[in-house]
């Protein structure tokens, strides 16, 4: 609010925290160096590229095209820089600046970023995390560029595919994300083709991502990497994967590995057996690794499972038995038919019972002949232990294969804990996809700018991961809690339960002279765990 020009009160809120962190990384910097500065300008890519990001961690529902709106009311000058008031940021500066960074070269001014992150942060780059997700969209999305004619990058092809979202009436693209196994901290997206295919590009990506960070770690990615030509192709690298159980030589082994086989570990709950195996020609190491937990679902699924069919096919059977059939050997038939459909079941005391009908009612007369015989197929219905118990063998049971032969390079617990990491990934699309996240329901005008706005997202994840990362280890060096939602202590603390910590923390110019209100000492106590950067919006430094 304006009181006779001496009193401004705007909502600050945990928006300090990620400009803080912004500026940290010198986003506004890089950006503006890779896409130019034009004086003419009110604000500048970079500053529009950290407009977006704050938008992006607002935690409200603000899409794009309410941009303007977000910033009505909030510290945008203090946040943003002198001079640039929330009118300045429309969607047409805000489309200018995506077509702009779609012609810059998203995926190099993205790594550019990402490499001074792990450098400013210290994050350690021994392993390499790959994943990919769907995200819909709205609209149509002809394939014909809309950004500029002549040269340009050639934009994704926005279409149906496998949707991860189980919304197969909206087209898609794909997102390829790798994060450093240090924190799940972002190094590399790729945006694709809504139809792309993991198993042919995983592969692939893999190279280029060695290519452009000179990356001699581990690689790890999920069970789209496992094919013959893949793990051939990627032979020169070190990796981690998980084997489909659709493999009938994987599918085997998790149902016949004797439990003796198994040796604990130091994780709580998991068990591992090692096998050499050389699928496809490839020397490596199959790791059978059994979770209790999971076995325990797994059990608890299976006689579910069990339940139902025995239901299902105690039912058919009655239904086969009511049959009438013209002569003993077509009832066994159907029996026979009938049997190799059990997947669960077996039938025992097969047998035909034999049913004489007469033309009259009543009782017949001795030796009046039967106008007709009918034939009755009997039996009953029991489980297969033998297939049961395969089953009961198999639960709770997966399998992770790396060419690291050697156990002193990579043990069998440290190949569980880097394949655990890779969670850290599904937790970053969640994260992407939250109805909070200003990118939940996208629908801009070209894939141009859909692919722009998706490198955003990527870095809004980058901030995210580094602030809780940076948190996290503070909390730890000064052996210190923060509260969590249950009001106890926890060196763990989310950066949303956080963000949300600071909320009605209000920016107050009085007089010309600036001041937050609302800054408990709870909250400035957590933030002496950030940099000053973050500090400073706060006006604690």
């Amino acid at each position: 609010m304006l009181l006779n020009g001496e009193l401004i009160v705007q909502n600050l809120d945990h928006l300090g925290i990620v400009a803080g962190l912004v500026d940290e990384l010198k986003i506004v910097e890089q950006i503006n160096q890779h896409l130019g500065e034009d004086p003419r300008e009110q604000i500048s890519p970079g500053v529009a590229v950290k407009a977006m990001i704050l938008n992006g961690l607002g935690l409200v529902s603000a899409p794009l095209y309410l941009f303007e709106q977000f910033f009505v009311g909030k510290a945008t000058e203090h946040l943003l820089g002198a001079g640039v008031l929330a009118a300045h940021l429309n969607d047409d500066r805000l489309g200018r600046v995506l077509d702009a960074l779609y012609l810059g070269g998203l995926s190099p001014i993205f790594m550019a970023i990402c490499l001074t992150a792990a450098r400013k942060f210290g994050v350690v780059c021994k392993s390499a995390h790959f994943d990919s997700t769907s995200l819909s969209v709205e609209g149509e999305y002809l394939p014909e560029s809309q950004v500029t004619e002549g040269v340009a990058p050639v934009p994704i092809h926005i279409t149906y595919g496998y949707s991860r979202d189980r919304r197969p009436d909206l087209k898609q693209f794909v997102m390829n994300l790798v994060c450093w196994g240090d924190g799940e901290i972002p190094a590399f997206i790729e945006l694709a083709d809504g139809n792309q295919s993991d198993k042919t590009r995983f592969a692939d990506l893999m190279q280029e991502f060695k290519s452009q960070w000179n990356f001699e770690g581990l690689y790890v990615a999920d069970a789209a990497l496992y094919s013959e030509q893949n793990l051939q192709q990627v032979s020169g690298l070190r990796w981690l994967t998980r084997v489909p159980l659709t493999l009938n030589a994987a599918s085997e082994l998790i149902s016949q590995l004797a439990d003796a086989a198994f040796e604990t570990t130091e994780l709580e709950g998991y068990r591992i057996a090692t096998v050499c195996c050389d699928y496809g020609g490839v020397q490596q190491r199959w790791l059978v690794v059994e979770s209790q937990k999971r076995k325990q679902a797994d059990l608890k699924k299976l006689d579910k499972t069990l339940t139902q069919a025995t239901a299902h096919w105690q039912s058919q059977l009655r239904q086969l038995c009511a049959q009438e059939f013209a002569c003993e050997a077509d009832a066994i038939a159907a029996l026979e038919k009938f049997g190799q459909k059990l997947p669960w079941h077996q039938l025992d005391g097969m047998g035909v019972k034999q049913t004489v009908h007469y033309d009259k009612p009543g009782k017949p007369k001795r030796g009046h002949p039967p106008s007709r015989i009918t034939y009755h197929p009997q039996a009953s219905l029991t489980l297969n232990t033998t297939v049961v118990a395969r089953h009961q063998q198999r639960a709770g049971r997966f399998i992770l294969a790396t060419n690291v032969l050697e156990s002193e390079q990579l043990s069998a617990q440290q190949a569980l804990e880097e394949y655990k990491g890779q969670q850290g990934n599904e937790r970053g699309f969640r994260f992407l996809k939250d109805p909070l996240f200003f990118a939940s329901s996208v629908f801009l005008k070209s894939p141009e700018r859909i692919m722009a706005l998706a490198m955003i997202m990527g870095l809004c994840l980058l901030v995210y991961n580094l602030g809780q990362r940076q948190l996290r280890q503070a909390l730890q060096q000064a052996n210190q809690t923060l509260p969590n939602q249950l009001g106890k202590g926890t060196q763990r603390p989310t950066l949303r339960w956080v963000f949300q910590c600071f909320m009605a923390v209000h920016y107050v110019v009085l007089n010309g002279v600036q001041q937050v209100v609302n800054l408990t000492d709870d909250r400035r106590h957590i933030l002496q765990f950030f940099g000053s950067a973050c500090r400073q919006y706060y006006l604690l430094c």
